[in-house]
């Protein structure tokens, strides 16, 4: 938020704010989005799948931060994403790297003998 044109005191309690909201919304959205790999019968997260899966996680979080960023500093839309633009890339390279490193480490559940390594 410094990058931004806040100050640290002022963007504390928001980061603390979209902090819970991310975690709120990274159970929601992973469990629905496991539903769905189990509905469609995924047998592998494919660079395609990755993608996705870091996209819209993103576009979900965008989405609840941007009216709380315009109600906590009184900013119009299109600076409440402007302040959100940086932080959302870094968040969106940071997301698809982790569940790469995730899936690798921990493969789905019905499929321990699928490596899943291929992109």
């Amino acid at each position: 938020m410094l990058l931004s044109g806040g100050n640290a005191a002022e963007s504390l309690p928001v980061a603390i704010m979209v902090s819970v909201a991310a975690v709120i919304w990274n159970f929601i959205y992973n469990t629905g989005f496991e539903a769905w790999e189990r509905r469609r019968h995924v047998a592998q997260r494919t660079f395609v799948i990755r993608i996705v899966h870091a996209v819209g996680f993103e576009g979900g979080l965008l989405l609840i931060c941007l009216p709380l960023y315009m109600l906590w500093y009184g900013v119009s839309l299109t600076k409440a994403f402007t302040m959100e633009a940086t932080l959302l890339l870094f968040f969106l390279i940071y997301t698809f790297v982790f569940t790469l490193i995730f899936d690798n480490v921990f493969t789905l559940p019905d499929h321990n003998k699928t490596v899943v390594t291929s992109l």
